[in-house]
């Protein structure tokens, strides 16, 4: 079955885009919430880029009661081993799948294009990225963690290999405890993926710093052509 593709906000830093970030948010929020994070990321006023906010489905999550929510896949429980939905990680996967091929008809090639979120939507960045066919210009994880771990090595495609991964975490989450941030930078690092590490004295959250630390490796990984 062919995924559906998913309500967005949509925001062009100039007209005429040449490069794509899409950016999915964390459990119970919205596209609408990172997209006024645009200007706070400082990109430099040649950038030409079109930023995504997809909102994940409405569905009802286990942690929460089965309340529902906003939410990229189910959370069975707070401990790292036992949270993970892959059934609905792999849903949330085709969905992205399917704003990648929308915007690639669109006209933006892949190497020009980044996958990023915070929290759940870092882990669907990291997971739908390392998988994905075509070649990519970056992947960003903020406060998150690495789901499918032990199936990466067989199931990541070799076109995203040596991809650019920005992952940043807070020293006082509580949510996302730091440990589970390093052992999956740790994973990814023994299999060998280029991840740049950063740390910031805060909670669950995102501070101006990060920001424009994630700013910074956009404007890296996909520099005005020419």
């Amino acid at each position: 079955m062919t995924a559906s593709l998913l309500s967005s906000v949509e925001i062009e830093t100039q007209p005429n885009p040449d490069a794509l970030v899409i950016w999915m948010h964390g459990l119970g929020d919205s596209g609408s919430s990172w997209a006024a994070e645009v200007g706070a990321l400082e990109l430099p006023p040649s950038a030409r880029i079109r930023f995504l906010f997809p909102n994940a489905p409405m569905m009802p999550v286990t942690i929460n009661q089965g309340y529902r929510m906003r939410a990229w896949y189910d959370v069975f429980d707070d401990a790292l081993n036992a949270r993970c939905d892959l059934d609905g990680m792999r849903a949330s996967q085709e969905n992205i799948e399917a704003l990648l091929n929308h915007e690639y008809e669109r006209g933006i090639t892949p190497s020009r294009t980044v996958l990023a979120g915070f929290s759940q939507g870092g882990a669907v960045a990291l997971y739908a990225g390392l998988r994905h066919s075509k070649k990519l210009a970056g992947i960003v994880a903020l406060s998150t963690y690495l789901m499918g771990a032990e199936t990466m090595a067989q199931e990541a495609n070799d076109a995203n290999r040596q991809t650019p991964i920005f992952m940043a975490h807070g020293t006082i989450d509580p949510v996302v405890l730091p440990r589970w941030a390093e052992m999956s930078r740790d994973a990814l690092q023994a299999l060998r993926y280029d991840v740049e590490w950063q740390t910031y004295s805060m909670p669950h959250s995102a501070t101006e710093q990060e920001l424009r630390d994630v700013g910074a490796f956009l404007t890296r990984v996909l520099p005005p052509p020419g």
